[in-house]
């Protein structure tokens, strides 16, 4: 998986990532100051699949409703966690949080991408498998 600048193309970073693993990117929501954590993995055919989100409150972009297939459980700390949402995503890009943190938890590690690429960066995540 590779991480780079969403307008130049600048690589910050690459993780060996095999199919079927997992990654997640959590930040803190804007309006309700909780953590809202998106879980994905790879098909090994280039593809980035959102299997589920994790949050405590509801906010703007925080999903509210269920489509098809998706089901809302509870953890014992009161997260809310849809799960089955299975949506292939190629690539994607996010902004970097200006106030607070984005952080990306990948094969056992946790990397501040504010750290990594600065503040209010736009980020590309890639999956491209084979690639190291």
């Amino acid at each position: 998986m590779v991480l780079c600048d969403g307008g130049t193309g600048y690589e910050y970073a690459r993780y060996r990532l095999g199919r079927g693993e997992e990654f997640s990117i959590t930040f803190i929501h804007s309006v309700n100051q909780t953590p809202v954590t998106d879980c994905y993995d790879a098909d090994g055919e280039g593809n980035i699949w959102l299997r589920k989100t994790i949050y405590y409150d509801f906010g703007a972009g925080v999903p509210f409703d269920l489509n098809e297939g998706e089901v809302l459980s509870y953890d014992q700390d009161g997260a809310m966690i849809i799960s089955g949402i299975n949506r292939r995503i190629p690539d994607f890009l996010l902004f970097v949080g200006t106030v607070s943190d984005h952080t990306l938890r990948i094969s056992g590690e946790t990397v501040s991408l504010r750290d990594l690429c600065g503040r209010n960066t736009k980020i590309r995540v890639v999956y491209r498998p084979g690639l190291m």
